[in-house]
């Protein structure tokens, strides 16, 4: 678990499902995400997948809970999904993150990915980390590019634009 001034970054819970399933459901949620509005079967397992990742990987993605509210609002981490993509990806750990439409504007996304950096740097040795993020997506590639993230390639993923970006090893 990792803790910033109003969040709350932990392991997923099943009661997490109703709320990012309802996300999913948000244009402003999955338009840099999917087509069209997320399937229920699809977000259980990306919970399950994530919880795997963490016992396979040591690594993987955190819940992200609002303080105040005690409310479920998003999901950060890193992964390694072995994405059939080029220029490959390799063992690179990829950060991600998504947050609920009705948080964006509140700096949540900045302290979250802040809080999951310093928590990569010491994990992974301060190894090279990336992320790939759509095109159109300007907040979050300013959020890359604040926390140091370097576009380094463009290319298509399952057939939608992608900025590959890489944020240097400091080993």
């Amino acid at each position: 678990m990792l803790e910033t001034s109003r969040l709350l970054m932990r392991g997923y819970r099943a009661d997490d499902f109703a709320a990012y399933a309802a996300m999913g459901q948000a244009p402003d949620f999955y338009r840099y995400l999917s087509p069209g509005p997320m399937p229920t079967e699809d977000v259980w397992s990306m919970l399950l997948r994530s919880t795997g990742h963490w016992a396979l990987m040591g690594y993987g993605f955190w819940a992200i809970e609002e303080k105040a509210s005690g409310r479920f609002i998003g999901a950060i981490g890193y992964v390694d999904r072995k994405r059939n993509i080029e220029p490959p990806i390799g063992d690179t750990p990829e950060i991600g993150w998504v947050l609920a439409p009705d948080t964006h504007g509140q700096g949540y996304a900045t302290e979250a990915v802040a809080a999951a950096i310093a928590w990569g740097d010491v994990h992974f040795h301060h190894a090279r980390t990336m992320c790939i993020i759509h095109p159109d997506n300007q907040p979050s590639l300013r959020i890359a590019e604040k926390f140091g993230y370097r576009e380094y390639a463009r290319t298509t993923y399952k057939g939608e634009p992608i900025v590959m970006l890489e944020r240097a090893g400091r080993g």
